[in-house]
């Protein structure tokens, strides 16, 4: 908040919690990253490298109230297992004459309440909360910098007009940026949705929750910035369906547009030329539909 304010954000501080600040993941997060530096991104040393800094925030952001899973010889002890306890059922699956059953016990929950220590999952939303905090306050300098114009932005990448200045870029040290592209052309439609001509030629798009192996190409993307167009591919998906054991491969029809969920859509003659943020009021209302 501190570092929002430096950009006019206004706050009303309802309640909260205070922590002591520590830094307690130095040497953990750094060892990793010299792994990483050792080995090419070819190398699962390194993807196993970058799994473990990228999962430990989330980790302890974690909700703990895991669910316990019980198998039961047959219909008849789980029945009776039903009746002896209050139960909260997530789901069951039938394995012949036995019973898998994920629940919760009531009794559990206020066991775990008054006693404390039936279960530990080192789970800690302050460190989570801290930690993505700090990424926010790293990454505003690129978001809200008047030297360069900024097309887009996500959780530790950026793409402006200009190169950045030779303190803030680095291969090696933790926390700098590195130099990824030198683009041509570029078309940003939404969160993880984009489209890529690199200097060299090189064409690299990604959609999020769109198969890799579906093909886009240039024209796909510069087609969306229409006003109220989209664009509709076919995809195979697996699902999984655990009460009955199997996995299907179902065609799935993707629809790929624009829309204005995050941010306001800037048109010019009917063509997307940008976005800008949406103006909220004490009441929740947005000012600037």
């Amino acid at each position: 908040m501190d570092n929002a304010k430096k950009f006019g954000y206004k706050f009303e501080i309802l309640w909260g919690y205070t922590f002591k600040p520590k830094n307690i993941f130095k040497g953990y997060v750094e060892a990793l990253y010299e792994l990483r530096l050792n080995y090419p991104k070819s190398n699962p040393l390194n993807l196993v490298a970058k799994l473990l800094q990228n999962s430990l925030y989330g980790r302890f952001g974690m909700i703990d109230t895991f669910p316990d899973i019980t198998i039961f010889k047959n219909k008849k002890s789980f029945l009776k297992f039903m009746n002896d306890e209050t139960q909260d059922v997530f789901d069951t699956v039938q394995l012949g004459e036995k019973v898998l059953v994920k629940h919760r016990s009531e009794n559990k929950n206020q066991q775990t309440m008054l006693y404390g220590n039936l279960e530990t999952h080192n789970t800690n939303v302050s460190i989570a909360s801290a930690i993505t905090s700090y990424a926010r306050i790293h990454m505003s300098q690129f978001k809200n910098n008047s030297n360069f114009t900024l097309y887009y932005t996500d959780t530790d990448s950026a793409y402006i007009d200009k190169p950045l200045p030779k303190y803030m870029i680095s291969d090696k040290i933790l926390g700098k940026m590195k130099l990824e592209n030198i683009l041509d052309k570029a078309i940003f439609l939404a969160p993880k949705v984009y489209y890529l001509i690199t200097e060299l030629g090189h064409h690299i798009y990604k959609v999020k929750g769109l198969s890799h192996e579906v093909v886009l190409n240039y024209n796909d993307f510069e087609n969306l910035l229409i006003k109220e167009s989209f664009l509709k591919k076919l995809q195979t998906k697996w699902r999984k369906n655990l009460s009955e054991g199997n996995i299907s491969v179902l065609d799935e029809v993707y629809t790929l547009q624009v829309t204005s969920n995050k941010r306001k859509l800037i048109y010019e003659d009917g063509i997307l030329i940008g976005t800008e943020a949406y103006i909220i009021n004490k009441n929740k209302e947005i000012l600037n539909k």
